[in-house]
């Protein structure tokens, strides 16, 4: 004959108080207060299949939740870390790439103390563009694609083209041409 699993008694009374409330809770996790209410059903008397069948899930389900209640808790509620796929990029490697994203392109000229226009890199791109972040990024060891780079800054909300302004003309005629 199988062994009957029932939830353990609470802890304290704030153990309890806090399963009761999330069981009955309405703008909870679903999955806490489904949780929450098979312990309290099990304090309450009832029994794995009868649990499964009020709550609507398998019966292996509630033998499941109620062994991790057992074992951890209030903290058994809820699910372990570890779902779904792990990032390929280090947060490091996120702010590398969003920092390079700010930064001044190497190839932008720029006026010298001398009065001369010069570029600090004349090979490298004048404004930074998806291609030219993703082979920076590639140049500091990051292997990131393109779309990866547009994921990133675009999360952020980095912005990595310049905005074009209209330039103002200096014909003292123009708001008379406009007309």
């Amino acid at each position: 004959m199988p062994k009957l699993l029932r939830a353990r008694a609470p802890r304290d009374a704030q153990e309890e108080r806090q399963i009761r409330k999330l069981a009955g809770a309405r703008h909870a996790p679903a999955d806490w207060i489904q949780r929450a209410r098979i312990v309290m059903l099990s304090w309450n008397g009832m029994r794995g299949p009868a649990i499964a069948a009020q709550v609507g899930c398998h019966p292996e389900t509630v033998r499941r939740r109620l062994r991790r209640f057992n074992a951890e808790g209030l903290d058994g509620l809820g699910d372990r870390p570890g779902s779904g796929r792990k990032p390929r990029l280090t947060q490091a490697e996120r702010s590398q790439i969003i920092a390079l994203a700010k930064s001044t392109p190497p190839g932008r000229l720029r006026w010298r103390t001398w009065g001369e226009l010069e570029a600090t890199d004349e090979t490298g791109p004048a404004v930074w563009t998806l291609d030219a972040l993703t082979a920076a990024a590639r140049g500091q060891g990051i292997a990131v694609g393109r779309s990866q780079v547009r994921r990133i800054l675009l999360a952020e909300g980095v912005r990595w083209r310049r905005t074009r302004s209209w330039s103002t003309s200096k014909d003292p005629g123009l708001a008379v041409k406009e007309r």
